[in-house]
């Protein structure tokens, strides 16, 4: 069953002071949380500059260091099975690591990745996989046109929908069909059978695979040189011209489309067709650019709505980086590799999303097995922290309470801090205070002794944290 939205408001910017919630809900749709420090900070913003703060900060932000295997051939392997391996695992982790860092930069790239999908296991080089991953950042606030142009050439996509396979002599559909069904149109919307075979044709001669692992470049003598019509439009087309052809002749569907996938991934899962319609006239109107869409989107006041918080399920990822992102937990190494191989354990794999139209998203990513999963690796995260680091939880409470010896007060702090709305009756903030009293004896609440001095603070706050991130609400952001 669809979740009805009863968002109101417009594209008009929000106006008035940013509550917590909403700051929280900001840095949960556009990134993976935000520390109490950037939650305290960015409640003296207006909405409009915090927004321009986000967005700038991921537009300039640098891309990640190239590694050492960054173009290497099959020929520069000692051992290709165990080197790529480990390759592919650090640079999972390195993203892994700039997620937690880097925020809404990352947010978009995982989203392309589920848009642009591509699968390791299809392609197997290291380098390929870089290559590909280095187009989801470089792009993923980019202009779509191009964004979509370099990908049809990239490597990994050719191998993946059989572009490498695509020639005069026998043309292959596949990339062709996705270009149109999943990159651009939508399923069924907007072209023709006979639209996939002639831009087949016209895609035909990426096939100069010469080198393992290597480049794949243009070969002249299998591309069909002969006329082809899309669209209504007949003539010698090629790689540039089609791409042209369909952002002039579909830029109206392609526009809708991708506004509406914009809006369900980091809005609400239900749409709202007169804001997607808005925001399709923007992107048209700026010649396909994403930025002035997102900046339009995320500063208006329909984003802000109270209906929109917490209309969306956490994907993993974004459950296990939100919860160090908002605790402002120490990611070490063993931090980032258990996110890793939970993500994997939970179905979000890096680099290999489920299918070629990537993950369903929202509801698909909770069932009885996957819901205990994320216990399990929250309760990871949150007993390696006490394990190693017991006193950070003590100076999270004294920092988010203000140093507080009421334990309901600290209750219902935790509480509304890291759950989108808070809780939704006085008796599970009573819940919760009760796990934070833990074994310590009522009276010494009663009597104001209890304070977050005492030697049993750090193991009360982990658990008042285990209880939290079981509840339904926690799922949600």
């Amino acid at each position: 069953m669809p979740v009805t939205n009863c968002a109101n408001g417009t594209l008009a910017p929000y106006v008035g002071n940013l509550t917590q919630d909403q700051v929280l809900h900001l840095y949960r749709r556009m990134g993976f949380g935000a520390t109490p420090q950037q939650v305290a900070e960015g409640m003296t913003k207006s909405a409009s500059d915090l927004v321009d703060q986000i967005l700038d900060e991921a537009i300039n932000l640098p891309l990640p260091t190239p590694p050492e295997w960054a173009e290497w051939l099959l020929s520069d392997y000692d051992d290709f099975n165990e080197q790529r391996q480990e390759q592919v695992i650090s640079w999972i982790l390195q993203w892994v690591r700039d997620m937690i860092s880097n925020g809404f930069r990352e947010k978009m790239a995982l989203f392309w990745h589920s848009h642009f999908v591509t699968r390791f296991e299809s392609y197997q080089c290291p380098s390929q996989l870089y290559q590909y991953h280095k187009l989801l950042q470089q792009y993923s606030l980019g202009n779509f046109k191009t964004f979509t142009h370099e990908m049809g050439r990239n490597p990994a996509m050719l191998v993946f929908l059989n572009g490498v396979q695509n020639t005069n002599i026998e043309p292959n559909e596949n990339y062709a069909r996705e270009l149109f069904e999943l990159f651009t149109l939508g399923r069924d919307n907007g072209y023709t059978q006979n639209d996939i075979q002639e831009a087949a044709r016209a895609l035909t001669g990426w096939v100069g695979y010469f080198s393992p692992c290597g480049p794949i470049g243009f070969v002249d003598v299998y591309h069909d040189q002969d006329e082809k019509t899309i669209f209504g439009q007949t003539g010698n087309w090629g790689y540039d011209e089609l791409h042209d052809i369909l952002f002039e002749e579909r830029a109206d569907l392609i526009a809708t489309y991708l506004c509406e996938k914009l809006y369900q991934h980091f809005v609400h899962p239900q749409t709202d067709n007169a804001i997607v319609a808005e925001l399709a006239s923007t992107f048209k109107g700026s010649g396909f650019e994403l930025a002035p869409v997102v900046r339009q989107l995320f500063k208006s006041e329909h984003f802000f709505d109270l209906y929109v918080q917490g209309a969306v399920v956490k994907s993993p990822l974004d459950c296990l980086i939100s919860f160090i992102r908002e605790a402002d937990l120490p990611a070490n190494d063993q931090v980032v590799e258990g996110i890793g191989y939970l993500g994997f354990n939970l179905g979000h794999t890096l680099f290999s999303p489920v299918d070629v139209a990537g993950w369903p998203g929202n509801r698909s990513w909770i069932d009885s097995n996957s819901l205990t999963g994320r216990w399990q690796g929250l309760d990871f995260i949150i007993f390696y922290i006490y394990e190693n680091q017991p006193e950070f939880f003590r100076e999270l409470a004294k920092g988010l309470t203000n140093n507080s010896n009421d334990p309901n007060m600290i209750a219902q702090i935790f509480a509304d801090y890291f759950i989108s709305n808070g809780l939704y009756s006085p008796e599970m903030y009573d819940r919760t205070a009760t796990v934070l009293k833990w074994e310590v004896p009522q009276n010494y609440f009663d009597s104001g002794d209890w304070n977050l001095e005492w030697d049993t603070v750090p193991v009360q706050i982990a658990l008042m944290l285990r209880h939290l991130a079981r509840l339904p609400e926690f799922q949600m952001q």
